[in-house]
């Protein structure tokens, strides 16, 4: 006889672990167990069968996998955190009592846990933790953006701040953004570094206020991982690069509002400085000989010995760049002559242009109006290798003064107003630059070239800002023609003829809101009285009998055609379906609901364009 099986003690019953339960093995408390999971990125888990897990018991609950459990229990942060709980015991009771030097003491040797070991767990390779980084910069912005309380203490705001500066430093650096969008929760960014696609998004700079009903405490372990996280990649980051990490802060700068200008990025190759401290000296023979006469004697020699064997060191690289310099010789194959033997080389692919040009704004010198944001566009125009001024209300630091001749764009964001008292001068200066609304420099970043300044000229209508992150294939798009006007033409056999007999067949006082409705009740029902009703409803609202039989006709042929297709496709999606298991044919139809909603949204962004571009005429035709 095999072995009975207990209740409980084997299948979903022993795989799963309720978070009561889970919190009673690990001996802590909710909040401890809730940080614990955040940092070790455990959550919660969905079985099959909900009874079966919870052992008979169809309460709603949390389930955890009890492997998972297991591995926390061996977690260095609990036992900090089980220390911690300890040590704030101790420290009240120490005060209660009085004992103020052994309160001071428990304060010195407080525990304090790290996270270094997490991230090098969770990440193995630099790779994951660089493909991991969205949300952490995400939540670095949006931080940095906050007001200090009670809740957020002053210096975490000024270490996102930091860490925020220094990513986009980086960014700057290697000329790694690639596209960026204005949208209405703020600034979307997308880089590319190290071949990983990197997006995050930066708020507006606006007076933030945190709501009561965040809990901020959650937010606050995730930002303590994402602290850690960052601080690990941007070294990486800077190492690769040669720059020193992390990159010096000018005080008086930055109490200047200078921003990431307050920051200066040094070769981490060149020595760090003069040393405050003093310099050794030893007397030989009589003489003072100090440790810098030393350190410049072993220069000197060393530069000696250098190029002596210079002939020796350097054929071997001199070798290998003729190599490399050689041609691609191309041999036809035997076996196939008539195949092309056309193969890329490591040359060919090196000379193909880039698909985007990060200097795209290196000829061109920007100045910000004051009532532009400094930071965003500051970011955008030196990512691409333009320079950039600002007015002294937006901070100190500008390279660039509002006088200089080499400034060729202005980027503003108010009204066109008439200049008054203008001197000649100015005049001048003013007819030199060109002056765009702040969209052209994204719209050129999206587009990889630059646009022409006239469609985003000081006071003019802006063209439609799209989004640049891949929108779903059928998407409504402003600047293209009318999908459905498309399909429509493509529907009927003659189309362009309709169209321009439509068109020949004015009269005036024609409603095409009315005409429109009678042909769809005529061409609906192949009665003779439906089709009088509907001709009389057309000729009492001033409808023209030839443009009405013509719509008729129209509707006819596009509906026809529209069943017969419809049918076939219906017929086609039946047989489909009909070898689709249960479980597909639900995914199925979630997937066409969906692509329907799409569709009428996008039927109705359609609708409305039309419906302005119908008015725009008639308000044209009135004028003319």
């Amino acid at each position: 006889m095999g072995r009975l099986r207990q209740k409980g003690k084997a299948g979903a019953a022993k795989a799963y672990v309720t978070r009561s339960s889970a919190i009673k093995k690990l001996q802590c408390s909710l909040a401890d167990f809730r940080r614990l999971c955040i940092l070790k990125g455990i959550f919660p888990r969905e079985p099959r069968s909900r009874k079966k897990a919870n052992k008979g018991s169809s309460a709603p609950t949390s389930f955890y996998y009890a492997k998972d459990i297991a591995y926390l229990a061996h977690e260095p942060v609990l036992k900090k955190l089980r220390e911690h709980k300890a040590f704030a015991k101790k420290l009240s009771r120490a005060l209660g009592r009085g004992e103020w030097s052994s309160a001071k003491s428990l304060e010195d040797n407080k525990p304090v846990y790290r996270l270094d070991h997490i991230i090098k767990e969770r990440y193995p390779t630099f790779i994951d933790a660089l493909r991991d980084i969205d949300d952490a910069l995400c939540m670095i912005f949006l931080f940095a953006s906050l007001p200090s309380n009670s809740r957020v203490p002053p210096e975490l705001i000024e270490n996102c701040s930091r860490l925020s500066a220094e990513w986009q430093l980086y960014i700057m650096h290697s000329r790694s953004l690639r596209k960026s969008f204005l949208s209405i929760k703020g600034v979307y960014y997308q880089a590319e570094v190290m071949d990983q696609t990197v997006t995050w998004l930066v708020p507006y700079q606006f007076t933030q206020s945190i709501p009561a009903d965040v809990d901020v405490r959650v937010m606050l372990t995730f930002l303590e991982l994402y602290q850690t996280l960052l601080g690990f990649v941007f070294f990486k980051l800077y190492a690769d690069a040669g720059l020193v990490y992390p990159p010096p802060l000018d005080m008086k700068k930055d109490e200047g509002g200078a921003g990431v200008g307050a920051f200066s990025l040094h070769d981490a190759s060149q020595p760090a400085g003069p040393t405050s401290g003093k310099t050794k000296a030893v007397e030989v023979d009589g003489r003072k000989i100090s440790s810098k006469d030393v350190r410049q004697t072993i220069k000197s020699i060393s530069a000696t010995s250098g190029n002596v064997g210079a002939d020796v060191e350097m054929s071997g690289p001199d070798a290998n760049t003729e190599e490399a310099d050689e041609e691609f010789v191309v041999h036809h194959s035997t076996s196939d002559p008539q195949a092309s033997a056309s193969l890329p080389t490591l040359k060919s692919l090196t000379d193909l242009p880039q698909s985007l040009s990060t200097t795209l704004f290196a000829p061109y010198t920007f100045y910000l109006s004051r009532e532009t944001s400094r930071p965003i566009f500051e970011f955008l125009v030196r990512s691409f290798g333009g320079r950039i001024g600002w007015p002294a209300s937006s901070g100190s630091g500008s390279p660039v003064e509002e006088s200089d001749n080499s400034i060729t764009h202005v980027i503003i964001d108010r009204p066109l107003t008439e200049r008054t008292n203008e001197t000649a001068e100015e005049r001048e200066r003013r007819l030199r630059r060109k002056y765009v609304q702040p969209q052209w420099v994204v719209d050129c970043i999206n587009a990889g070239k630059i646009l022409l300044e006239e469609p985003y000229a000081q006071g003019k209508t802006l063209p439609p800002h799209l989004s640049p992150f891949g929108e779903y294939q059928g998407a409504y798009d402003p600047t293209v023609g009318l999908t459905g006007e498309g399909t429509a033409a493509e529907e009927e056999s003659e189309g362009e003829e309709i169209e321009e007999d439509e068109e020949d067949v004015e009269v005036d006082g024609t409603d095409k809101a009315a005409l429109k409705d009678a042909a769809e009740a005529a061409a609906a029902s192949e009665d003779p009285a439906a089709l009088r009703a509907a001709e009389l409803a057309a000729e009492a609202a001033g409808v023209d009998f030839g443009a009405f039989e013509k719509e008729v006709s129209k509707t006819r042929k596009i509906t026809k055609k529209k069943a017969v297709e419809g049918s076939i496709e219906d017929a086609e999606k039946d047989m489909n379906k009909m070898m689709m298991s249960n479980k597909q044919k639900k995914l199925y139809e979630k997937m066409k609901y969906s692509q329907n909603k799409r569709d009428n949204e996008r039927a109705v962004l359609e609708a409305k364009k039309q419906a302005i571009s119908k008015q725009k005429k008639r308000e044209a035709k009135t004028k003319g």
